[in-house]
């Protein structure tokens, strides 16, 4: 088997790294961490699909370089972050539970109090960098539901497995799953 699967995104043409998730399934490991020129280009493309809205928010922590570019070009003097755990700063929290394909348990999100009254009556963006199964969109669509805020799109840079099949959602690129 490869150990990278070579593909173009906004442009760019990356190799990610096959990595196994169990002894039947592997996934290519998109990690926008540190790349300025994917990381510009994916919100640039992204902006041009987007519907109208008010905030954009990502779970901590691949998505945060991609919200923050896309916040930075549309202009945008806010965006909101899901948090992994509660930070002392935190007041009146909203917390959520999440699975995702890329840790074996189960985790939680957190939104502060102050980002959940801003979200109010608002258009809110859900941003990604991989859509899988769906779990870290459903925890966000919860927390913004909490907040009383209404997503108008939920978007990625790639969407992974039978997530490229979904119509509520809209990405730059399929990325397949790898089975052994």
């Amino acid at each position: 088997m490869n150990t990278h699967y070579h593909m173009t995104i906004a442009g760019c043409e990356r190799d990610l790294p096959i990595c196994p998730l169990n002894d039947k399934l592997s996934i290519g490991a998109f990690v926008i961490f540190g790349d300025c020129e994917l990381t510009q280009a994916c919100a640039t493309e992204l902006l041009k699909k987007a519907p109208e809205f008010d905030y954009l928010i990502t779970a901590e922590s691949k998505g945060i370089p991609l919200v923050y570019e896309m916040a930075r070009q549309c202009g945008c003097k806010k965006w909101m972050l899901a948090r992994k755990g509660v930070k002392l700063y935190m007041k009146d929290v909203i917390g959520v539970e999440v699975r995702s394909i890329t840790t074996d348990h189960v985790q939680k999100l957190y939104i502060d109090g102050e980002d959940a009254a801003l979200m109010k009556d608002k258009r809110i963006l859900i941003v990604d960098d991989v859509i899988s199964t769906g779990g870290s969109l459903h925890a966000l669509e919860t927390l913004a539901a909490k907040s009383t805020g209404t997503v108008v799109g939920c978007c990625a840079a790639l969407a992974e497995g039978d997530a490229a099949k979904r119509t509520d959602i809209f990405f730059l690129e399929p990325l397949p799953l790898f089975l052994h």
